[in-house]
């Protein structure tokens, strides 16, 4: 059996998206894993399934690279919304995840790319709902990596945005060994859910550069939860107004903690690349 697919991306962050909104789609963790191989599948850093929803406009299921499922991707919310919006255009689109409820407006768009902002909903601050393996501030984690009285990164900041991440604050995150200290922090036994990881780097109170490890994918070029977490992060600890740009490998999201109702406004582009046929 075949099934068509849309390769997307947000700011190099990649996708494989798939409409089965009308037949079911459940492929296995192996044809993930074989489908998302850069070298011998597809390459994606996600895939993605459109699903109907009980309430709301579309249930959007995620896979990493490596096979697993998560919660949500911000990033993918993106692409969804500007795939949804072919058939409700101008609309607001309500997409459920695992990670909670969402709402995505396509500002605008042609056949092939498009500007979308999603209302990710309100951060997850307390402990039990990062989720961590023991209680603590989320402000200012008990957690460092390297010599105890030297270490290279310290006492970070964890926030969820429907999955789990931890921010570290770093004065050059062009230094940043992104993939030795991402991929030790990922599995820390603090985080019983697996974590992913931020480096921020703060240029001006409304302007953050980052670079991020992702659960399951490894390094990715932009991470969509991540530019909102490392926002809600930075201003928590007074290091940002609430609302920045956060600029990844990939490119810029602009980021807004909104005020009045807590909720986090994520403002992006996507991209179609090109379509396809997945087989198995």
């Amino acid at each position: 059996m075949t099934r068509p697919f849309l390769k997307m991306n947000g700011l190099g962050n990649d996708f494989v998206v798939v409409d089965a909104r009308q037949t079911p789609f459940r492929p296995s963790a192996a044809q993930v894993k074989a489908w998302g191989d850069r070298a011998s599948g597809i390459g994606f850093d996600q895939l993605i399934a459109i699903e109907g929803a009980a309430s709301g406009d579309a249930f959007m299921r995620v896979w990493n690279s490596d096979g697993g499922p998560v919660e949500t991707c911000g990033n993918a919310l993106r692409c969804v919304g500007w795939y949804l919006d072919r058939d409700a255009p101008g609309n607001d689109l309500h997409i459920d995840t695992l990670g909670g409820a969402t709402a995505a407006k396509v500002l605008e768009r042609d056949a092939k790319t498009g500007m979308v902002s999603v209302d990710m909903g309100a951060p997850r601050l307390a402990w039990t709902q990062i989720p961590l393996s023991e209680e603590m501030n989320t402000e200012r984690l008990e957690l460092q990596v390297g010599p105890i009285d030297a270490p290279l990164y310290h006492t970070p900041c964890a926030v969820s945005m429907g999955n789990p991440h931890v921010v570290f604050f770093v004065e050059d995150v062009a230094a940043v060994d992104v993939e030795r200290t991402g991929s030790l922090i990922e599995n820390h036994p603090l985080f019983p859910e697996g974590v992913n990881v931020e480096f921020a780097q703060v240029i001006d109170r409304n302007t953050i550069r980052m670079r991020v490890w992702e659960r399951g994918a490894g390094i990715t070029k932009a991470c969509g939860t991540g530019a909102c977490a490392t926002l809600v992060a930075c201003a928590r600890r007074g290091l940002s107004d609430r609302h920045a740009t956060v600029i990844m490998d990939g490119g810029p999201l602009h980021i807004l903690w909104r005020q009045a109702d807590d909720h986090v406004i994520m403002t992006g582009p996507v991209e179609v690349e090109f379509e396809g046929q997945l087989n198995g």
